[in-house]
């Protein structure tokens, strides 16, 4: 569902949804005397609820089509008319809680059993944050038996006989190493997801439960089941049970898609937005319906529930620019921690957490 910069000539390039994909997506302006200035965008019809969430807080104001919603929530939760079951929380996570999520999602959620992208190639990375820290890089061992208990000594592998290991780069060099290192700082940057609880198989698009997992971490199940509330059936409560956490970096988008892999959709979807502001597409029932555009910003909450999860959703930008990306809080917030600090000044973490069952 990660988009690149490659042209798309397909059917699809046609659809309403792709059109608006386009028209916000980052693009370079080739002609600029400068290095890959981005072009101008007009984002008159994003829809900010930031700014909305101030307007009502002034006056009781709002645009028409946004309404809120009577939910006795601890703050304003607001809707679309013509789309039931969307829900918007702007704000609803404070700066200590994103700093605690982005830490999480860095250094804890890519941890086996959880599965991220890299398994296909690599098989299981351990400590992936601590190996970036400390500025190594994972090399391949194919004399290593696949007996060994690889993974206690930091190493990874992918079910065959070949094994990686992080090691000192002076160290490869010194060793000899016939294969080309692999910095765990690339690696990082090449992370676009990992799976919590459940795992979700992404080449058959379902929930595997034969594979290992751990449940989901007990303070992220606490946070979706409150935040949550809003958009669940009177009466029931939201039993987190998987969660896809989505990292995108500059130029990265997420192409319109669809939610429907869980078995009642009458329970939603917990978005949680960390780090660089993106734009958020949210459609209708076909790729035809023209969508809506509104910014995400770090800490907002999203929750999709009933009628809107038959709607296509995605991302086709987020904003790394100091102007744009809105992240001053968590720059102060990590000014001694230069790895987490350097990450997020480029990137956008998305935690969506799901009820399965």
């Amino acid at each position: 569902m990660y988009g690149s910069d490659k042209a798309i000539t397909d059917d699809t390039d046609r659809t309403e949804f792709r059109k608006t994909e386009k028209k916000y997506k980052l693009y370079y302006d080739q002609n600029s005397k400068r290095k890959k200035q981005p072009k101008q965008v007009d984002l008159s019809e994003v829809l900010d609820f930031k700014s909305f969430l101030d307007s009502y807080h002034q006056n009781g104001e709002l645009p028409p089509e946004i309404v809120v919603v009577d939910c006795r929530f601890d703050r304003p939760v607001f809707g679309l008319e013509s789309r039931p079951g969307f829900y918007f929380i702007p704000g609803a996570l404070s700066v200590d809680e994103q700093c605690r999520w982005i830490r999480e999602s860095l250094m804890s959620f890519p941890q086996p059993p959880n599965r991220t992208n890299h398994n296909a190639i690599y098989g299981p990375i351990n400590d992936l944050f601590i190996a970036v820290k400390e500025r190594k890089v994972l090399v391949e061992d194919e004399n290593m038996p696949a007996s060994s208990d690889y993974a206690s000594n930091g190493c990874v592998g992918n079910g065959d006989t070949r094994r990686w290991s992080f090691c000192e780069e002076d160290s490869v060099l010194l060793r000899g190493k016939s294969c080309k290192p692999v910095s765990a700082s690339v690696l990082l940057r090449k992370l676009r997801w990992s799976t919590l609880g459940l795992q979700f198989d992404w080449s058959k698009r379902n929930y595997n439960v034969s594979l290992p997992h751990n449940k989901i971490p007990g303070g992220l199940c606490q946070l979706a089941k409150k935040l949550a509330a809003p958009a669940m059936p009177v009466g029931e409560e939201f039993h987190p049970e998987a969660a896809i956490v989505n990292y995108f970096a500059s130029g990265d988008t997420l192409g319109g898609h669809l939610d429907d892999m869980e078995a009642d959709w009458s329970k939603p979807i917990v978005s949680m937005s960390l780090g660089c502001k993106a734009i958020f597409l949210l459609g209708g029932k076909s790729r035809e319906d023209p969508p809506l555009a509104m910014f995400l910003r770090s800490g907002d909450v999203v929750l999709m529930a009933g009628e809107a999860r038959e709607c296509f959703h995605g991302v086709p930008r987020i904003f790394t620019d100091k102007e744009n990306a809105e992240i001053t809080a968590l720059e102060l917030h990590f000014c001694d921690e230069n790895d987490i600090l350097e990450y997020i000044r480029t990137s956008r973490i998305n935690i969506n957490i799901r009820q399965v069952f």
